[in-house]
């Protein structure tokens, strides 16, 4: 599903990549129904990872039997096969669909090293959930805070997605700051940043809140080439200035 417009630029297929991977994140939270059928009609909130939870068919047959290519997006309406051989390539020459590796199957030692970026806490408080690699865990980290407080960009870059079109995940800010890295801010209570500014390291840009939350918390990520790795990994002592 097209997860709202997102500014024109030409890292636009890896920001939605980016998007689809955060969805990929969101829907491991809640319950995932059964279905037995043979072609399913996307809903509203489907993403192809959960269709494939509840299908039980690979993301991968998925995407092959309906001719779905990166970012893997889908429309209310659209029926899909979940069953059955893949679907022939028209042309002589096959297509290549670029493969995605969910971060759960992406080894820590693949990881940037610690220090090569600087990086600060996007606001202060306790870290209540923490970073999982399980397969539907916990692609961040939440911190928790009260209502209003500011939240500040972890580094310099360039805002490349405001909005709420994201279920799960409230009033969502994503940042790109270089062709590696991305950071997403979650659950805000108002955003103080628009598509295409140019923010500087320690900006504020929103305020807390628990859009889409049961509770006042931010839900921080940090992505590195489209891969949810640990913030604290890479994030200084709370209340410190970073070192590199």
């Amino acid at each position: 599903m097209h997860a709202g417009r997102l500014t024109r630029n030409p890292f636009r297929l890896v920001i939605c990549l980016a998007i689809g991977l955060l969805l990929a994140g969101c829907a491991g939270s809640k319950p995932v129904g059964k279905f037995t059928g043979s072609v399913y009609t996307v809903k509203r909130g489907d993403t192809l990872y959960r269709i494939s939870r509840m299908t039980g068919t690979s993301v991968k047959n998925l995407a092959s039997m309906n001719g779905i290519s990166p970012p893997y997006t889908i429309a209310v309406g659209q029926r899909l096969r979940v069953k059955g051989a893949a679907k022939t390539a028209a042309s002589k020459t096959p297509s290549r669909t670029a493969k995605v590796t969910p971060s759960s199957a992406v080894p820590t030692s693949s990881w940037p090293p610690v220090g090569q970026r600087c990086w600060r806490w996007p606001t202060n408080g306790k870290v209540i959930l923490g970073y999982s690699t399980s397969e539907g865990g916990n692609k961040g980290i939440d911190i928790a805070g009260s209502r209003g407080q500011p939240i500040y960009a972890a580094g310099a870059g360039k805002v490349v997605y405001v909005g709420n079109q994201l279920r799960g995940y409230g009033n969502l800010i994503m940042i790109k700051h270089n062709e590696d890295y991305i950071t997403a801010y979650a659950h805000n209570e108002t955003m103080l940043v628009n598509n295409g500014q140019s923010v500087k390291a320690g900006q504020k840009i929103a305020t807390m809140g628990s859009s889409d939350a049961a509770s006042v918390r931010l839900h921080f990520q940090l992505r590195y080439r489209a891969t949810a790795i640990d913030p604290l990994r890479y994030l200084p002592p709370q209340g410190s200035a970073p070192k590199c």
